[in-house]
């Protein structure tokens, strides 16, 4: 299997309800201006009880800020059965690292579309 810039298929398709727990999470990483300059986090979301279950924070906008995240959900909540994980088309997101990590524990990626080009 060959891992790099690749997208996963919208399996929410803007169906932002959950039957259960972890049943998908949601995934999306913003950006602070702090008096040491820029400070980047991730957080992973529970879709059924709209709490955050993990997040990461980083100086730098990285695969690694991205992958951290969703591990701590794993660790806090434990692996769950053929969990869907939903997350935008961003380079950290569709980086070979990040897919090879869902992949290697049994996560589903799901990813929005890309939104439409300004300015056209």
């Amino acid at each position: 299997m060959r891992f790099g810039r690749c997208t996963s298929p919208n399996l929410l398709d803007r169906q932002f309800t959950a039957e259960a727990p972890n049943q998908p999470w949601i995934a999306d990483f913003t950006y602070i201006w702090t008096a040491e300059g820029w400070l980047y986090v991730a957080v992973v979301i529970d879709l059924f009880s709209r709490r955050v279950v993990g997040w990461s924070m980083s100086d730098s906008m990285t695969a690694q800020l991205v992958t951290d995240a969703p591990m701590m959900a794993v660790r806090r909540r434990g692996k769950p059965d053929a969990l869907p994980h939903h997350s935008d088309q961003g380079s950290q997101y569709t980086s070979e690292k990040f897919q090879r990590l869902m992949a290697d524990n049994g996560v589903t990626c799901s990813m929005s579309r890309s939104g439409p080009v300004r300015g056209r």
